[in-house]
């Protein structure tokens, strides 16, 4: 406590100068010899672990916020990062892979005319009915067609696969889909056949693939625009949702799209990869709640934090507000006390941190395991939180520092 302080003060001053101090001089006592706001919080355990799990429980929350969120943002994309292309043309009247207009085919190859175009592929996109072989459910699953011929994603071993796609009725189906969509890989590795429906017409599974459902796909499929155009005869023939562009090494991307956009008519619009996702990423940040909610979540749980921890600082500030003016009569200085205070908030805020980190990293495995979702620990999420975790604790203890300015000498005698 307090009065063990006061003897280890006294005894560190007969070490130093053997004579008793007075009050001119003993302002010039090292302060930071005695550890007082470690005693300050550890005096009362079961304050201090109420605060540690207050400050824990808001650091998971904005863990797990920001997680689903970057989730969120990271999932929206996983296929148009796998895309193996240098521009992206799209309709203007698109919105997201979720709300994919059509444009004519021809676009595509008229951009052939720019000499830094080395190749083109045509695909379609477009959500499906899947019905789930075991149990016969349907469940709507993004479905892509392409050439078979032509490069689709950056995977060394997919043109293999793709070649099975030249029969009709063939499709390969994303392993890293919901289980909703039924025991596919489990089968297909068992070299069990697996024949199912899509759009009420028969396909058979030739192959898998790595993809990952999305906040907007659950699962994926992608099959020839052949066996597309039979699952979707509604879709013109000489209309497509997207059409990448492979450029001649050394083409600068972004000249390339500009002079396109120039050279094109106003019916398409044509993206680098990076745009592409940006564009996707964008209508999930702006044109959705989703976002929202999340950002709106993580900073509830800074708010909550914040009360915690200043609840908890007030307290002690006002429990010992006598021992304070005690202190303040032997000749420390107000900055002094301030300083006690900063310490307390950073010791909750590391001690705080801890537990919220690694119940983040087991909640983030269970939530990778559940759905799927690729949500990871970074390190940009890990110094953010921290960051907000610390800002709040020295935020809360710069607000109650305000109440050792009531911590009066005088009222002690």
């Amino acid at each position: 406590g307090l009065g063990d302080v006061y003897k280890r003060q006294k005894l560190y001053w007969y070490e130093s100068h053997c004579k008793i101090p007075t009050l001119m001089n003993i302002s010039f006592i090292k302060f930071r010899k005695i550890p007082l706001a470690w005693l300050l919080l550890t005096r009362q355990p079961l304050r201090l672990i109420v605060a540690i799990a207050g400050i824990s429980f808001a650091g998971i929350l904005m863990f797990m916020q920001l997680g689903f969120r970057d989730g969120l943002f990271d999932t929206s994309v996983t296929i148009h990062k796998l895309l193996d292309a240098d521009l992206v043309l799209i309709s203007p009247r698109s919105k997201s892979s979720i709300s994919m207009s059509g444009f004519p085919k021809r676009r595509l190859i008229q951009t052939l005319a720019l000499e830094d175009v080395e190749k083109t592929a045509p695909v379609n996109l477009t959500y499906l009915l899947w019905r789930n072989p075991e149990n016969l459910k349907t469940r709507s699953i993004l479905t892509l067609g392409f050439n078979p011929s032509d490069s689709l994603l950056l995977d060394d071993g997919f043109s293999r696969k793709a070649d099975k796609l030249k029969n009709p009725g063939r499709v390969l189906f994303d392993k890293l889909s919901r289980p909703e969509f039924g025991p596919i890989e489990d089968w297909f590795l068992s070299e069990k056949k697996v024949e199912t429906e899509v759009a009420g017409k028969r396909v058979l599974v030739e192959g898998l693939v790595e993809l990952g459902p999305s906040f907007g796909a659950d699962g994926n499929l992608i099959t020839s625009r052949e066996t597309y155009l039979r699952l979707f005869p509604a879709n013109p023939k000489g209309s497509i949702e997207i059409g990448l562009v492979k450029l001649r090494s050394g083409a600068n991307p972004i000249l390339a799209s500009e002079i396109l956009n120039k050279s094109l008519p106003n019916d398409v619009r044509v993206l680098t990869k990076d745009q592409f996702i940006e564009f996707e990423k964008n209508y999930w940040k702006n044109s959705t709640a989703i976002g929202f909610i999340f950002s709106l979540g993580a900073l509830m749980g800074f708010v909550v934090g914040c009360v915690v921890v200043y609840q908890i600082l007030y307290s002690d500030v006002t429990d010992h507000l006598p021992e304070y003016a005690t202190l303040l009569a032997m000749g420390y200085r107000l900055k002094s006390l301030f300083f006690v205070v900063a310490r307390e908030g950073f010791l909750l805020a590391l001690f705080g941190y801890l537990p919220a980190y690694f119940s983040g990293q087991i909640l983030y495995s269970v939530v990778r395991s559940s759905t799927k979702l690729p949500i990871i620990m970074d390190t940009n999420k890990t110094i953010l939180i921290f960051i907000l975790i610390l800002f709040m604790c020295m935020g809360s203890a710069g607000i109650a520092m305000r109440k050792l300015v009531d911590a009066d000498p005088a009222e002690i005698f």
